[in-house]
């Protein structure tokens, strides 16, 4: 019970922080249930999808009544991610259960990125997406996708930063990339679940855990979503950019250890 508590709190602080800039923040509750909640690999990767069905639905409501959650930007996230996690969960059970190898081709992507995003001058904003940046938008959501599904990481906080890279604002962003991740989340979830009837070994989210802490990360996102509006553009960029230096470095230590 305690351990829930925990994982609950954390989850709020993390979610008020991640939510505005698009990023659910089950990626930094992954050294969380190892070091602290003792989450069982590969049981954590499906844990931390569960938490993203919880604890981000209250943010997309409120995207929704704003009227900023349906545009083409989440229809074409949403047709590259949800093939990718599925197959993502696969891999990840079938063939890499130990591998840390994507983490590190993700690090080399977020860092110089944040770094730009952090502290370089703003992207140059641009117009509804033509034909081949759609496509582009698309296949990079399926490779984002799949890494989602290997790792549990949802695809919004390497999606965010690249998609603001190519200079979508953060305001566009964010519903789309919550959304993203909300529905390949319920895909990699329902194949984790079933690849676990298969197979010996701790495949299925830990319940528990997962929802105590969705239900945390469901009141963070609200309070991060209403706190959104009062913040500047270059500001939630910045925040974003930072995010995804501590993703990288994150992602780095991991691939060492």
């Amino acid at each position: 019970m305690l351990d829930v508590l925990l994982g609950a709190g954390i989850a709020f602080c993390i979610a008020v922080v991640t939510t505005p800039v698009g990023v659910s923040g089950a990626v930094f509750l992954i050294p969380v249930q190892i070091s602290l909640l003792h989450t069982p690999s590969p049981a954590l990767t499906p844990t931390n999808l569960l938490y993203n069905l919880i604890a981000i639905p209250g943010a997309l409501l409120r995207f929704h009544r704003e009227r900023r959650l349906v545009g083409p930007l989440t229809r074409l996230l949403v047709l590259g991610t949800l093939p990718g996690v599925v197959a993502g969960a696969v891999i990840r059970v079938e063939l890499l259960s130990g591998s840390q190898a994507f983490l590190l081709v993700v690090a080399v992507v977020l860092l110089p990125l944040g770094a730009w995003l952090a502290f370089g001058r703003p992207p140059i904003s641009v117009a509804a997406p033509d034909r081949d940046r759609r496509r582009q938008i698309v296949a990079l959501s399926l490779v984002v996708g799949t890494v989602g599904g290997i790792y549990g990481i949802g695809g919004g906080s390497i999606l965010g930063p690249i998609l603001v890279g190519f200079g979508s604002s953060v305001l566009e962003v964010a519903p789309a990339a919550l959304a993203a991740t909300f529905l390949t989340s319920i895909a990699g979830v329902l194949t984790y679940v079933v690849l676990s009837l298969g197979a010996s070994g701790d495949i299925a989210p830990d319940w528990a855990i997962g929802i105590g802490m969705g239900l945390g990360g469901l009141a963070g996102a609200n309070l991060g979503v209403s706190l959104q509006h009062r913040l500047p553009e270059r500001t939630l960029r910045r925040a974003l950019g930072l995010l995804a230096l501590a993703l990288g470095l994150h992602y780095i230590l991991q691939f060492i250890a």
